[in-house]
């Protein structure tokens, strides 16, 4: 029976160049890499988010679920509706001492490996409330893997996140089997992005102003729909 391993298309092409071997074929069809990187690299792409949010934040995120933002462009548009299919979970908003412990139990619910985001300036630290029913930012009870900053951060800053999130879990190492190689969790260290950025954020001369926050709108001082 004869057979070929490109399109069907592209049969008489082939048969027209009869100097084209097997292996130029297989080299056009195949890809060869390491078990663990590609394990990695189908976690980074398909992180599913908890639908989950506390407060103001939640508004944000929900944002960056619609078409404008899209953010089934970094495999993260299958929002789960309960934490056993859930990879990532976002602290979206104040953490209150009274819901700490469900918050703490959602995450004990989530099968490993999970991340957490903590979006926003209440999630992170405190943000403007330094009382006493408040905890002073949620990596005091989780292990927090990004921190999106802001008041309230907008979708922009949660997608930037999303990204070093999947930037840390394509380079993070983790067992492949309970019985092979070795058990630990190997994680990359990233600097700050205030660090990375601090350079360039201190050689701008004109801030964009807060009626035009949105770039899409802002073009030399005047709303471009006009």
């Amino acid at each position: 029976m004869a057979w070929w391993s490109r399109k069907p298309d592209s049969r008489e092409k082939e048969l027209s160049h009869n100097h084209t071997s097997i292996n130029d074929s297989v080299r056009g069809n195949f890809a060869l890499a390491r078990l663990e990187d590609l394990v990695a690299w189908g976690r980074k792409n398909s992180i599913w988010p908890f639908n989950f949010g506390l407060s103001c934040c939640y508004v944000e995120m929900a944002t960056s679920l619609t078409s404008k933002y899209d953010i089934a462009r970094f495999g993260a548009e299958v929002i789960r509706g309960t934490p056993r299919e859930a990879d990532v979970i976002v602290i979206s908003g104040t953490v209150f001492y009274k819901a700490s412990p469900m918050i703490k139990l959602l995450y004990q619910q989530m099968m490993a490996p999970r991340w957490v985001i903590a979006m926003g300036s209440c999630a992170c630290s405190d943000g403007m409330f330094d009382v006493y029913s408040v905890i002073q930012g949620v990596d005091k009870f989780l292990p927090v893997d990004v921190y999106v900053t802001g008041c309230p951060p907008r979708p922009d800053s949660l997608m930037e996140g999303l990204l070093l999130l999947q930037e840390k879990v394509g380079n993070e190492r983790r067992p492949l089997s309970w019985v092979i190689g070795p058990q630990g969790v190997e994680q990359p260290v990233f600097p700050a992005q205030r660090e990375l950025k601090g350079p360039k954020r201190r050689r701008i001369g004109r801030l964009t102003p807060p009626d035009y926050a949105s770039h899409d709108l802002y073009r030399e001082g005047h709303d471009a729909n006009r």
